[in-house]
């Protein structure tokens, strides 16, 4: 088979730029070694910045995150037993947040791409990337014990953490940055309302760090702060129930609803950046390039801006015949990424216990905290960070550049 970009992973990010490709007249094809129900049934993230969701609209599939988003106009902080609201719509010049599951975004992508009929690959065993270095890249994989071969003019690794394209780069060619949290997330998925559905709410407490989220009016997604080495098995429903309480404000504590979990887990938190994004004809995407924790909702939001960056420098290449957009993309996806990456390990500091928290730490996030609900200078920088930064902030590129 022939296409102009082969793109690995059926995940957001690349179903998103896949379609946005799609839309602009290039031709591509996904290849993903899940398969499509289990892709679908992975449990993510769930908070948009306006970015992703224009993009979504610039995609086709911005209907159903219109109709069923539910959008937040300020975050609350919690600590020392209260609560305090910040003002995200009005210290940003109104810009917001919506609630949409990652799931959601997924299925509208597959839907959309499924209408039009374009190629897409589940359940394809031993995919390997080759060649990329040269002016004829290729990809393998094996399907129904058949092996299979795609010609094309680039790759689009966005296969995740664990996939095959990063760990493809020669030896060398990459420097990857790391940083492992001393923590985990308990996280439970429970249909019952939320007990806040226009902000999402961060609490910091002695016993550890808590968040309140939703995927819908009717389905909320509440995590806890755990020992890395916890077992899921040892959190019942109740237990987990017991402890968000008491991280909570008396009065969130009291109205929240709780019920039977749908889904429980315990995610590790890191930190992590591999540069550069780009090999010859191979560039990553989303998490095959980065990893952030998820206190600050960046990953599906990062994943959405590399595509972004990445379909219009391809758009560029076969539209415009220019080389610009390619030549820049890592250096213009990475200054975000950075960006993002200080903003979520400073939130992770500033609300989670760490070893040496208590005590004189745990005094000093309060001080903090206070100062930033009490300053309208760090509100705002908690703000802007939180809606997004824009797309064309100068990192030294044509200032057209991005904004396609």
């Amino acid at each position: 088979m022939r296409t102009q970009v082969a793109i690995i992973g059926a995940g957001p990010s690349g179903l998103l730029l896949g379609q946005l490709l799609h839309k602009a007249g290039i031709d591509n094809i996904i290849i993903e070694r899940q398969s499509g129900d289990y892709v679908l049934g992975r449990i993510r993230a769930g908070i948009l910045e306006q970015i992703t969701v224009d993009l979504l609209a610039e995609a086709g599939v911005g209907e159903r995150v219109k109709t069923d988003g539910t959008v937040h106009h300020s975050i609350e902080l919690v600590f020392s037993g209260k609560r305090h609201a910040i003002d995200v719509h009005g210290l940003t010049g109104g810009k917001v947040v919506t609630a949409y599951g990652q799931t959601e975004v997924t299925r509208d992508l597959m839907d959309a791409r499924s209408a039009a009929g374009l190629p897409t690959v589940y359940s394809a065993a031993n995919v390997t990337v080759n060649d990329f270095d040269t002016d004829h890249p290729v990809v393998r994989y094996e399907k129904d014990g058949q092996t299979h071969e795609v010609t094309c003019d680039f790759i689009a690794g966005c296969d995740g953490f664990h996939g095959v394209c990063r760990a493809s780069v020669p030896e060398g060619a990459i420097t990857e940055y790391e940083k492992v949290y001393p923590f985990g997330w308990l996280g439970v998925l429970a249909d019952v309302p939320p007990v806040s559905t226009h902000a999402i709410v961060y609490a910091n407490s002695e016993r550890g760090f808590g968040l309140c989220s939703m995927r819908s009016l009717t389905r909320s997604r509440y995590y806890v702060q755990c020992p890395i080495d916890d077992k899921v098995e040892a959190w019942s429903d109740d237990r987990f129930w017991d402890e968000l309480r008491r991280r909570l404000d008396p009065d969130m504590a009291e109205r929240m609803v709780t019920g039977p979990s749908i889904e429980k887990s315990i995610a590790p938190l890191r930190s992590f950046v591999a540069e550069p994004m780009r090999f010859g004809r191979l560039f990553l995407a989303g998490d095959a390039a980065h990893i952030v924790p998820p206190t600050g909702a960046k990953g599906l939001n990062l994943a959405a801006s590399d595509v972004k960056y990445l379909s219009s420098a391809f758009i560029d290449h076969y539209i415009e015949k220019s080389s610009a957009g390619i030549d820049n993309y890592s250096q213009q996806a990475l200054a975000r990424v950075w960006r993002a990456e200080r903003f979520s390990w400073w939130l992770t500091s500033l609300m989670h216990q760490f070893p040496d928290t208590a005590g004189f730490g745990q005094k000093v996030q309060e001080a903090e905290l206070d100062y930033l609900v009490n300053s309208e200078a760090l509100s705002r920088s908690l703000a802007e960070n939180y809606v997004g930064l824009p797309l064309d902030f100068d990192v030294g590129l044509p200032l057209d550049f991005g904004r396609r």
